[in-house]
């Protein structure tokens, strides 16, 4: 933790959250288990002290929305002292209802898609926006993450993706829910170096603007050197799609900056 805390000093940060993957009900290598939480608020506890004047430190989790126990509003996650929570699906029901992870890489996927999903990519994807879907109409956490991350991974199988009238219809479908719940919701940068993608994909931001929906930029680092990995261009990208204010964290609220290009 205190290694993304100090580059984000080196690099001018005068704000910055840290947001560990939440305990699942079952272990998984990149989630935190229950027994880990506590010395996660105090390690965070510790840190926001340490450097309390030189930047201002906040704390929260992405949490996944797997079924109607266990999601981003369940009394667990709202009991915890956080100050935002990230809403995201990662993981879907294979056709023998084990979970499975839809969210790693393109060979990985496919993989997933022929052996654990049943190999027809329409009814998975929809899965995926139903899920999306019912988080958002849940609630229980400040903003959306990377909501259409599977199309990269769906680019593998089905080269055409963004072009087919049933996807574009589906993203038309998330976004008005989206924009009718007044939910937030980021643009991811996570994968714009190596991939030249954005979360949602650039297409849709126009969908975006048009519905007023609220926009923060999120880097999803994962490794302390890339915590300004894609912000100046998503800022700009945003502002060449007519978005011309984003969410930030200032104190105790969220609150719209104006953008200009970076």
């Amino acid at each position: 933790m205190e290694d993304f805390i100090i580059q984000a000093i080196k690099m001018g940060f005068t704000g910055y959250g840290i947001s560990s993957h939440a305990p699942l009900p079952f272990s998984r290598r990149w989630a935190m288990d229950k027994s880990e939480v506590s010395a996660y608020f105090a390690e965070f506890s510790f840190l926001k002290e340490k450097y309390s004047n030189q930047i201002e430190l906040y704390i929260g989790m992405e949490i996944d929305f797997l079924d109607n126990e266990n999601n981003p509003g369940n009394a667990y996650f709202q009991s915890l002292p956080l100050d935002y929570r990230i809403g995201s699906v990662h993981l879907l029901h294979g056709v023998d209802d084990e979970i499975v992870d839809i969210d790693g890489n393109q060979d990985g996927f496919a993989y997933k898609l022929k052996n654990c999903l049943g190999g027809e990519l329409k009814p998975v994807i929809k899965a995926y926006f139903d899920k999306m879907m019912q988080m958002v109409n849940s609630g229980g956490f400040d903003f959306l993450g990377h909501c259409d991350k599977i199309y990269y991974n769906a680019l593998s199988v089905c080269p055409d993706l963004l072009e087919k009238k049933w996807y574009n219809r589906l993203m038309e479908e998330l976004y008005d829910f989206i924009a009718e719940r007044g939910v937030m919701i980021e643009l991811n940068t996570k994968a714009l170096n190596e991939t030249g993608f954005f979360f949602p994909n650039t297409k849709y931001l126009p969908l975006i603007r048009d519905r007023k929906i609220p926009v923060l930029v999120n880097s999803d680092a994962h490794f302390p050197d890339r915590i300004n990995s894609g912000l100046s261009e998503g800022y700009n990208t945003l502002l060449n799609n007519g978005i011309r204010e984003v969410v930030q964290r200032k104190g105790a609220a969220w609150q719209l900056i104006p953008l200009v290009h970076a």
